[in-house]
């Protein structure tokens, strides 16, 4: 990879998973991230957003041109009502949810022990377009597993509010704290960097003076031949080249 995406936030594409899950909806694998805002432009088709968050649990309706993001701690659900819902994910932290910032709601005893997760999370990255069988219910059924964890997180919610979400936060902090020290290299690599380089132009700007505007260039972003399952859907994501 060449370089970051603007402010350092990766970029995909996702079709919502139309498999119904145990209470007739379709959509994916209901999860949260511990460190990343997550961001949806909606591309085509119909559904919701389910959240639980500060606010309690709320539903988001989603068709093409709602944007809205969602912060850190924010339990969420992509529903596909129409069957061909897409959606153009932007994600801040580019590297740190593909290094585990997201967890998945699977039950209690899924989220005690790193290894007993990681069991129940972890796929192959195959082609989801192959039509292989096995590779697709592997998928469905970490979607149904987290699905399980969800709706029973839903329904305390809606019986106590927010508070019911602290059992679930505490533990996706302990599964993220085991990886939170890598992370730190990321972000300088990334984020951060993007922020100094600003930093110093203004600082060139603030004495007129130009000649960093001379490295000026375009980056073209490579779209990878192949979809892979992902938590929400079937991914298509981008590669940065050094055109």
């Amino acid at each position: 990879m060449g370089s970051t995406f603007p402010g350092a936030t990766g970029l995909s594409e996702i079709s919502i998973y139309d498999w119904p899950g145990a209470d007739g909806a379709a959509g994916g694998s209901p999860h949260v991230h511990t460190a990343s805002t997550e961001a949806y432009v909606v591309l085509a088709g119909a559904g919701r957003l389910e959240t639980l968050d500060s606010r309690g649990f709320t539903t988001t309706a989603l068709e093409p041109g709602v944007v809205l993001w969602f912060t850190p701690g924010t339990v969420h659900r992509a529903i596909n009502d129409s069957g061909d819902l897409k959606i153009l994910v932007v994600m801040q932290n580019a590297g740190l949810p593909e290094h585990g910032d997201a967890v998945m709601t699977f039950p209690p005893e899924h989220l005690t022990d790193p290894a007993a997760y990681r069991r129940a999370a972890v796929l192959e990255q195959t082609d989801a377009d192959t039509g292989l069988a096995a590779a697709e219910e592997a998928a469905r059924r970490r979607r149904d597993l987290a699905l399980e964890g969800y709706l029973a997180l839903k329904d305390a919610v809606l019986e106590s509010g927010p508070a019911a979400l602290a059992g679930f936060h505490a533990a996706a902090a302990r599964l993220a704290s085991a990886r939170a020290g890598a992370w730190a290299g990321l972000l300088a690599a990334g984020a951060a960097r993007q922020a100094e380089v600003t930093r110093r132009q203004l600082v060139s700007l603030d004495t007129a003076e130009s000649i960093y505007l001379a490295n000026a260039r375009t980056t073209m972003g490579k779209r990878e031949n192949r979809r892979i399952y992902g938590m929400c859907g079937r991914i298509q994501a981008w590669e940065l080249s050094d055109n």
